[in-house]
């Protein structure tokens, strides 16, 4: 595979739709338009952006690898932390209960990285 070339104007491009994408959430929610603000945050934008830029550079199979450990990943990690802030939320208030959540998800994913490793042996 051919080496990379660094250009930050792409990583700046990046970094605008990844914003863009995340003021468009939120504005849907602050006027009201909770359909398509829960929407927007189910579509899987950034691993979206993300395999579009890994097939730019690499192999489909990278992408279907990839994809298979976001998949499983996010089951074991995603499911721990959304609890959290559900459970937590009303008892504690939101932001602590997504610095919580935020805690749990890490552990969980390290938990789940460090076992994916091992059982597949990346």
């Amino acid at each position: 595979m051919a080496a990379v070339q660094f250009s930050l104007w792409k990583y700046i491009i990046y970094f605008l739709i990844g914003g863009a994408v995340t003021v468009t959430i939120v504005g849907f929610e602050e006027f009201g338009s909770t359909l398509f603000s829960r929407l927007a945050a189910l579509f899987p934008v950034f691993t979206w952006l993300a395999y579009l830029i890994i097939a730019q550079f690499g192999t489909a199979k990278q992408v279907s690898s990839h994809a298979t450990f976001v998949l499983f990943g996010t089951i074991f990690s995603w499911i721990p932390y959304m609890g959290t802030i559900i459970l937590l939320s009303p008892k504690v208030g939101v932001q602590k209960a997504v610095l919580i959540a935020i805690a749990v998800f890490i552990v969980a994913a390290l938990v789940f990285i460090y076992a994916y490793s091992h059982i597949v042996g990346l």
